[in-house]
């Protein structure tokens, strides 16, 4: 398996540009199937899940390839209208394919989709609004099969404000005809980006960033491009990085909104942060102290592919950290992982608690998932001697050269190659 080895203690300083967003590029993929076309895509970082989406537009029948930053696919010779059991195992929010492919086809077929590390992910919120809309769904030998001859639109309150469900309702709605109301709908940067993409190729969105999104039909244009917006995930990941080992960082080619609830944390901790139009500036101080309670919620409140990655940044603060996990059952499984690092933390159903330790020492120790093996090699910056993050290849579905950007800071980060395994956990 691959391994992130940090040789930890050294502060971090110097300036960085922020990757483009994986959680905005993967469903602009997936849209770019919705009335065929050619689609020029920027800011695209590589990744492991966009390769997988890669292969998928290939297996469909598009032409789709990644040079530098840019991604160009045409969507033009589809044939396809199914993705077979292994390239979906290759990318859970493969699934947002659904929506992209009934719009186009007017049917399609997916393998049932499972759980994953981060406990149970049912797709029941997306198959109920697709129903809405007008789909037969029916599930086969392991399928999910959606055909609708006409897809009509109508009002959806979704249960739960899912990303996947709006973006996957969003795609099919371009094709429904009249208009489709989505409330309760998830607010995330990263659906204004989708609807922004959607609305240059030919789609008529309002609302995304609020609670209620409407969609009005679409006129497809062959040929569009889009920039996809900066990953506020990777943002925070750099953030507590410098929290972690100290220092003094810039962050630039991001949007500083997207990250305000961090940001929050990140000063009760006594860090200094400065914002500018499309950067932010953090310095470290000698002793950081807790926060008060962090509790995910749904955008805009703190996100809960963060939660981890704070976690490692207050391993060291003085006093007690609280974490309250609301999005996922099994988010914490860093956390035996930290310990092995020196970390005092306690977990109590969905609350986590941290107290703050003098020192970290460098172990090995293996990243679970996405977000908690990043943490891991956040948490290895901040520790004395060295640290291995054992990875079946979690953290490249995320990262864009993550040891590369961190080297650039000056840390000591070295990836040693290994044969990948199959990792669908966020």
């Amino acid at each position: 398996m691959p391994v992130w080895r940090i040789n930890g203690g050294r502060h971090l300083c110097g300036r960085i540009d922020v990757q483009g967003a994986k959680n905005a590029v993967l469903p602009i993929m997936a849209a770019s199937l919705v009335g065929g076309g050619t689609t020029h895509l920027d800011n695209c970082p590589h990744l492991l899940d966009v390769d997988a989406s890669v292969e998928i537009l290939r297996y469909l029948g598009c032409r789709a390839v990644q040079e530098g930053d840019t991604i160009v696919i045409d969507s033009t010779g589809m044939n396809r209208n199914h993705i077979p059991h292994g390239l979906m195992m290759k990318m859970r929010s493969s699934v947002m394919y659904m929506g992209a492919i009934l719009a186009r086809c007017g049917e399609v077929r997916l393998s049932t989709p499972g759980g994953c590390e981060l406990g149970s992910r049912p797709i029941d919120l997306h198959l109920k609004a697709l129903r809405a809309l007008g789909a037969e769904i029916t599930e086969e030998g392991g399928e999910v099969i959606c055909r609708a001859e006409k897809l009509r639109g109508t009002h959806i309150n979704l249960d739960f404000p899912s990303v996947g469900a709006t973006e996957n309702l969003m795609l099919a709605a371009c094709a429904a005809e009249g208009e489709t109301v989505i409330t309760n709908a998830a607010r995330e940067p990263e659906i204004s980006d989708l609807q922004c993409f959607l609305n240059r190729k030919g789609a008529d969105i309002h609302g995304a960033g609020t609670p209620e999104i409407s969609i009005n039909g679409f006129s497809p244009i062959s040929c569009v491009e889009h920039s996809v917006m900066p990953d506020r995930i990777a943002a925070a990941t750099y953030l507590c990085a410098a929290v972690s080992a100290g220092g003094d960082v810039m962050l630039g080619q991001m949007n500083p909104a997207h990250l305000e609830t961090i940001c929050t944390c990140l000063k009760e901790m006594g860090c200094s942060i400065v914002t500018g139009r499309e950067s932010i500036r953090i310095r470290s101080p000698e002793r950081l102290r807790a926060p008060r309670p962090m509790i995910t919620k749904p955008y805009p409140g703190f996100p809960t592919d963060a939660q981890a990655l704070l976690m490692a940044a207050c391993l060291k603060a003085e006093g007690t950290s609280v974490f309250v996990e609301n999005i996922f059952d099994s988010r914490y499984r860093h956390v035996d992982e930290m310990r092995r690092l020196g970390a005092d933390i306690r977990v109590e159903g969905r609350v986590a608690m941290v107290t703050g330790t003098a020192a970290l020492h460098g172990a090995p120790v293996t990243a679970c998932d996405l977000r908690g093996g990043a943490a891991l090699v956040v948490a290895g910056l901040g520790a004395a001697g060295e640290t291995d993050v054992i990875d079946c290849g979690h953290i490249g579905r995320g990262y864009d050269d993550l040891a590369g950007t961190l080297t650039r800071l000056g840390a000591e980060v070295t990836l040693i190659p290994g044969e990948q395994c199959m990792c669908i956990a966020s």
